[in-house]
């Protein structure tokens, strides 16, 4: 019952050509690097902004920026990030998040429910045999204290709300300093009504192409970032060659030291711009999921990180013999650029420049899909745009969201300096730097209300779980009336007895004839086979009629319509009647033993009153059950040949042929999250009001959407948390 997992990262493998590889290294330049590729619009820009330093003739400024640029460039962005940290993934997932589960797996630090199974701590373990010492060490701490615990995922929380605001600062950010290249080309005046209207239009259209999927924009938007690094890089060695061919030597260590000797307290506060060189490297590992490790690496080795070098270097070489300037932006991008090619690179930089911004993107969706997946963020529409890569999808919420944020930012701002200050660092927090900290406080608060509620809720799940023993101590009545029907009764719960069903019983003490407990999962992989698309199992002796049923879907199945799904669910409830729960893939769930079971092997046909049959005649042997009311549907199944059916198994299929030509009713719980009485005034308030206002406002799990409201019926639960 092996699923192969989607493509993740790591070297090709098996059955994987490296053509496949440098297609994702290609369109990874489209979506993961168009926002550290155009740093160089603005770091030489924000470094000089303000009086923090100035440029004089001995260029010590000018050498030592660009010495922090390069070494800030290749210790975070190379050395960090493509060498080290794309190692720390997750199935393929990379993120703050994702290195969080991998993390509570390896380390049993995990705080959230279905962080990680049994199975997998107890892989862990075996692998770990023999590497104690210090690791062991740290693996204990982390186990045995729980506020360890909560500051690990205080910090996780923290990293992922800081890249959600930094999604909405970086799309403005980057496009209005392409934007700004106009300034140049026009007057002040003109410029005054152009810039803003101009930014604002790019930035809807950005947002407006999210909904293609990863993989169309990536081919989109390659070309643009190889024209753009061909570009900057063609200029840099260019301004090298004619202005400065000694510029090389400022990539010494030597240079910082005498940029900080020289500049004292401002070249410290300078440092905030400096450091936008490597905005947009996060993204490689938040859009790992996207493409993989060995294509984000040979994109950036043998494209991306030359590229900004020869950029950066020429910047300074033209910088270094031009002392007079009028205006700050005369210290920019574009003043380097020769005149005649500068409305080109113009129109190039403002595509790019949007590039730049389907980086933090993509990386935001993948991060909302994993703080959704493990229980810290409302439940959201998830698209997955990919058949073979798990990790493309898009979530609209989000990308409006987003889109709104950031059009309000570059209307409030409207000034490429402000949103430079934005990102800079705490010392220009009066200047800008408060926006990206609120935002990222108040996705702080969601999740960790939305985390605090979630856990909550299935601690009262747990707590209140009905005993499968105490069920069948009821007899094979359940100590109620059982009539005619199916009852599907939907549950997280893949053992025992959720609440919500000795709730019902409780208060209506009858139920149908045949029970089966329904738990409908998602896997991460992107079709599950049809043979192995049903795990049943039974509950209690075969008298009890009790089912339990895991149907798992992948991230790229299309879940059935009514009707279709409950055909096949019978089918292979049958089917497991039939061969009496013995299969070579069977796993024990708890006490329960579950089989795979093929939904077409029992094929179940249907006939209305006037004698339509639901499909074609079979010659094979047929199990029928005549019907009283001339114009309800008999049902019966069709049997191979072959097949040695005894007169229990006989009894038991006609039971649920009754069942099903009575009805099939689905159950739903309907909670209400409350605290309990004596719970503190910021309990009440959290759980109350703000869990509560998400939970309505959220969505609910994909499988409801397709369940018929005419035979659904939702109980409703108080938990009194």
């Amino acid at each position: 019952m092996d699923l192969e997992l989607a493509h993740g990262a790591g070297a090709p493998r098996k059955g994987e050509s490296w053509g496949a590889v440098l297609l994702l290294a290609y369109q990874s330049l489209g979506v993961v690097y168009g926002d550290v590729a155009t740093s160089p619009l603005y770091v030489f820009k924000s470094a000089f902004a303000g009086d923090d330093i100035t440029h004089t003739a001995g260029n010590e400024e000018i050498y030592g920026v660009l010495s922090f640029v390069f070494w800030t460039l290749t210790l975070i962005s190379l050395l960090k990030y493509v060498l080290i940290v794309l190692r720390a993934n997750d199935g393929g997932e990379g993120g703050t998040f994702a290195l969080y589960s991998l993390i509570c797996r390896h380390v049993r630090a995990g705080l959230l429910p279905g962080g990680g199974n049994s199975e997998d701590l107890m892989a862990d373990d075996k692998d770990a045999a023999g590497r104690r010492g210090d690791r062991s060490r740290a693996r204990t701490v982390l186990e045995r204290y729980r506020v360890l615990q909560r500051l690990l995922l205080l910090f996780a929380l923290l990293g992922t709300c800081m890249l959600i605001g930094d999604g909405v600062l970086t799309p403005a950010l980057s496009v209005s300093s392409a934007v700004s290249g106009l300034e140049l080309s026009m007057e002040k005046a003109q410029h005054k009504y152009v810039g803003l209207p101009v930014t604002c239009a790019i930035l809807i259209c950005l947002f407006a192409l999210q909904h293609y999927g990863t993989h169309r924009v990536g081919f989109i938007f390659a070309p643009i970032v190889c024209i753009w690094l061909l570009c900057i890089s063609m200029i840099g060695l260019y301004n090298i060659i004619h202005w400065n061919h000694h510029v090389y030597r400022a990539l010494s260590p030597y240079y910082m030291y005498q940029f900080l000797k020289k500049t004292q307290k401002g070249g410290w506060l300078s440092l905030g711009g400096i450091l936008l060189c490597v905005t947009g490297s996060e993204a490689m590992y938040a859009d790992l999921g996207h493409f993989s490790q060995r294509s984000i690496q040979i994109a950036f080795i043998s494209v991306v990180y030359p590229a900004l070098v020869l950029a950066y270097m020429g910047q300074a070489a033209y910088i270094s013999q031009h002392h007079s300037f009028e205006n700050s932006y005369h210290i920019g991008f574009y003043v380097s650029v020769p005149e005649k090619l500068r409305w080109p690179v113009l129109v190039i930089a403002i595509l790019a420049s949007v590039v730049g911004s389907q980086a933090i993107i993509t990386g935001t969706f993948s991060i909302i899909k994993q703080c959704s997946a493990l229980s810290c963020f409302p439940g959201v529409k998830i698209v997955h745009t990919s058949s073979t890569v798990h990790g493309q999808i898009y979530i609209p919420e989000i990308n409006w969201i987003l889109m709104i944020l950031c059009l309000a930012v570059t209307i409030g701002f409207n000034n490429t300096k402000h949103l430079a200050n934005a990102q800079a660092s705490l010392g220009k927090f009066h200047e800008g730097a408060w926006v990206p900290i609120t935002l990222s406080f108040i996705f702080m608060v969601v999740m960790s209300v939305w985390h605090y509620g979630t856990i909550k809720k299935y601690e009262f799940d747990v707590q209140n779980k009905v005993s499968v023993n105490w069920l069948l101590n009821l007899g094979p009545s359940l100590g109620i009336v059982r009539v005619r029907g199916i009852g599907l009764i939907h549950t997280e719960l893949m053992s025992g007895i959720p609440a919500i069903f000795s709730h019902f019983v409780t208060n209506l003490p009858a139920f149908h004839q045949v029970l089966v407990f329904l738990c409908v999962k998602s896997v991460p992989v992107p079709h599950v086979e049809p043979e192995e698309r049903f795990l049943v199992g039974r509950i209690g002796p075969k008298e009890y009629r009790l089912y339990r049923v895991i149907v798992r879907y992948g991230y790229r199945d299309v879940q059935q319509d009514d009707l279709e799904f409950e055909k096949e669910l019978i089918n292979s409830i049958a089917e497991f009647i039939r061969s009496g729960g013995a299969d070579q893939n069977g796993f024990v769930e708890g006490s329960e033993k579950l089989s795979s079971i093929s939904s077409g092997a029992i094929p179940l046909w249907e006939e209305g009153g006037d004698g339509e049959v639901d499909g074609p005649a079979s010659p094979n042997k047929e199990i029928n059950q005549q019907t009283v009311a001339p114009q309800r549907k008999k049902a019966r199944f069709v049997l191979p040949k072959s097949a040695q059916v005894d007169a229990e198994v006989r009894s038991e299929l006609q039971d649920l042929m009754d069942a099903r030509e009575a009805g099939m009713s689905f159950i739903l719980g309907h909670s209400h999250m409350k605290a309990k009485s004596g719970s503190s005034f910021v309990k009440r308030i959290v759980i109350n009001f703000f869990y509560e206002f998400l939970r309505r406002n959220s969505r609910g799990p994909s499988y409801a959407a397709n369940i018929p409201h005419a035979s659904t019926l939702e109980v409703g639960m108080v938990y009194q948390v």
